[in-house]
């Protein structure tokens, strides 16, 4: 039974006001329906769906598990690096070797308010922003 896509993300978090406002500015996600769960927390859709799921708790609970990244894919590099710039977040911004799968794709690298890393990869087509 091979997967067929990805279906969600999880984060648990603090503050999913947060969390949430977070996605919907940086990525453009919308926060929409959720199922009624007896906690706190939010569903966070793209192109209908819902892609991210937001669990909010009073503590993080250790041996949850550790989230190294989520990956999306997207367009426009200078916008999102104008966002990032204009909320003072680091990023970081790779591109992919020539030669192999992928061969110039750009990564761009951030981390969310409770540390979780996320990256957007762009066609290597992008144009590159100054200074990179």
């Amino acid at each position: 039974m091979p997967i067929e896509r990805m279906d969600h993300f999880t984060i648990v978090t603090k503050d999913a006001a947060a969390t949430a406002k977070f996605y919907n500015d940086m990525l453009g996600f919308e926060s929409g329906p959720r199922p009624n769960f007896m906690f706190p927390g939010a569903w966070l859709y793209n192109g209908g769906k819902p892609i991210l799921h937001v669990i909010q708790k009073p503590e993080i609970p250790e041996g949850s598990g550790v989230l190294d990244h989520m990956a999306f894919w997207g367009t426009d590099l200078p916008g999102y690096i104008a966002k990032l710039k204009a909320r003072d977040l680091k990023y970081d911004l790779r591109r992919l070797p020539e030669g192999g799968p992928g061969a110039g794709v750009w990564q761009l690298f951030f981390l969310d308010p409770n540390g979780a890393r996320v990256e957007i990869d762009l066609p290597a087509t992008e144009v590159a922003p100054e200074g990179a």
